[in-house]
């Protein structure tokens, strides 16, 4: 918990107003994502204020919006219908007490340094992670546009509707897009909001709006521990469910934390942010809403218009509430047009632009680990399964790469000497590349394998050295290993069996 006035007190008017602005944007998503979990609109709304308001305080990142989010909502639905088969009602419950279980998760994994573990993620798949983002989110707005062939069950526009749908989405951009040039005083997206409700509500125009997505609740949310039974079997249900969320949600908030420090040129505490993160799901899920992580597109539009404070992000959770209770039925009556206008802005500033215009320019291996990335995180809807799938290529391609730099080099000293010079690294991949360099079917008298400028890492570099020396032995040849480091010689001493290179002895397995 933090109580820095630098961290609270910038520039009062930018982070009230883009907190402001970024509540719009908070409040169809949050039902949205309701939705995918199989749960009351409330639960996600709730969430969304109580997440917002309780990382604003204990967060480690300034200016970084958590809600209720799509990735963590997906990992909710199998438990939720699990629930509801035992009994009416009991899906909430449950989800509330894998929320607090998420929330234990992700407090202990900030005292473990998770967040250390994110240094192997590599840009590749950062950059796959967010256009993979900002693909879901535009495609999440077609059946407001009435485009979605491949769910055309989920179009909520009419045909007579859609001149008037895309004019106010259209203007909604112009707005967003134009206005900058003349004045930055107000948030544009907020400015647009205001304009587009006020023409269709004037005009009378007949448009899904907010409403449409289902009710806004009326009260503050409660406090309640979850009604689910103490025992075993209880935790066998929520586990797995509770456990995913704490790695998914931290995998996204680590992520949102590099975007934004790459923005604002700042360094923020990812393990901070984990324990904050879990007790933000504590009190989310004691209080009716449902477990959440920080929000890419959201972040980025609140640092986008201004926000640098811990007062952006509690104005976004207050506002947000604040709009539910207080303006409910001005809320209600905001066409969705308005705000899938609002969204495609979202998707436009969290896709990786560069990644994309400069495809040209960046290594193939790396364009292969972000388009997988964006494949199947886009065909699975699963930001971690696309996440796992990049940083799985990206090691693979890596250990291609790394294989190749191992070189064995042979000299003939005279007649009945040969000498192998070894330089690289030696583990499990480069294991076949030096093996194939020594010409074990010659048996000179006297072989030596210089080793100064080679490195053993594995069981696999150790085995590959042991069968070398077998075979130079069954031929005959007096076998030497010099210059082997000491860290390889360790590694040799404990595991090898080659006495020329340190090993215990005793019989060599079988060459292959």
């Amino acid at each position: 918990m933090t109580f820095s006035i630098k961290e609270w007190w910038g520039l009062p008017h930018r982070d009230i107003l883009s907190g402001l602005v970024v509540a719009f944007a908070m409040i169809p998503e949050a039902i949205a994502f309701s939705g995918i979990a199989g749960v009351d609109p409330s639960v996600g709304l709730f969430g969304a204020f109580l997440l917002a308001v309780t990382l604003a305080v204990v967060g480690g990142r300034t200016a970084m919006i958590t809600s209720a989010t799509g990735s963590t909502a997906l990992l909710m639905t199998g438990l939720v219908q699990r629930g509801d088969a035992l009994g009416e009602g009991l899906g909430l419950q449950y989800l509330l007490a894998a929320g607090l279980l998420t929330g234990l998760f992700q407090i202990a994994w900030g005292y473990l340094r998770l967040a250390h573990q994110m240094r192997f993620v590599p840009q590749p798949v950062m950059a796959g992670f967010v256009n993979a983002l900002a693909i879901l989110i535009l495609l999440a707005q077609l059946p407001q546009l009435g485009l979605d062939v491949f769910h055309p069950e989920k179009v909520v526009v009419q045909a007579a509707q859609l001149p008037a749908v895309w004019s106010l989405m259209l203007l909604t951009l112009a707005i967003i897009y134009l206005l900058p040039r003349l004045t930055r005083a107000v948030p544009s997206a907020l400015i647009a909001i205001l304009i587009t409700t006020g023409i269709s509500i004037s005009l009378g125009l007949e448009l899904p709006t907010v409403a449409s997505l289902g009710s806004l609740p009326t009260g503050l949310p409660r406090f309640a521990l979850p009604q689910v039974p103490l025992s075993l079997g209880t935790l066998g249900l929520i586990l797995p469910t509770a456990l995913a969320i704490s790695l998914v949600g931290l995998m996204e908030t680590f992520l949102t934390q590099d975007i934004l420090d790459d923005l604002t040129d700042q360094t923020s505490h990812k393990n901070t942010e984990a324990r904050g993160q879990g007790i933000g799901n504590i009190v989310s899920s004691l209080f009716g809403g449902m477990a959440g992580c920080a929000l890419v597109g959201q972040s980025v539009m609140n640092v986008g218009y201004g926000g640098r404070t811990r007062l952006s992000t509690l104005t976004s959770g207050v506002s947000l509430l604040a709009m539910i209770l207080l303006a409910r039925d001005w809320v209600n009556q905001i066409p969705m047009a308005t705000l899938v206008g609002v969204m495609v802005m979202i998707a436009i500033n969290t896709a990786n632009i560069a990644s994309i215009t400069g495809i040209r320019q960046i290594p193939k291996s790396d364009t292969a680990v972000m388009l997988l990335t964006v494949a199947v995180t886009v065909v699975t809807h699963n930001l971690a399964i696309g996440l796992l799938s990049g940083v799985a290529l990206a090691g693979i391609l890596f250990s291609r790469k790394v294989a190749k730099v191992i070189a064995v080099e042979s000299h003939l000293i005279d007649a009945g000497h040969r000498l192998y010079t070894v330089r690289g690294q030696l583990f499990f991949v480069s294991s076949v590349y030096f093996r194939a360099g020594f010409e074990i079917h010659e048996h000179p008298a006297r072989v030596t394998i210089d080793m100064a400028d080679a490195h053993i890492w594995d069981q696999s570099g150790v085995t590959a050295l042991d069968q070398v020396i077998r075979r130079l032995k069954l031929g005959g040849s007096a076998v030497e290993v010099v210059h082997l480091n000491r860290e390889s010689t360790d590694l040799f001493a404990r595991i090898g069996q080659a006495e020329e290179a340190g090993g215990g002895g005793g019989g060599l397995g079988p060459a292959h």
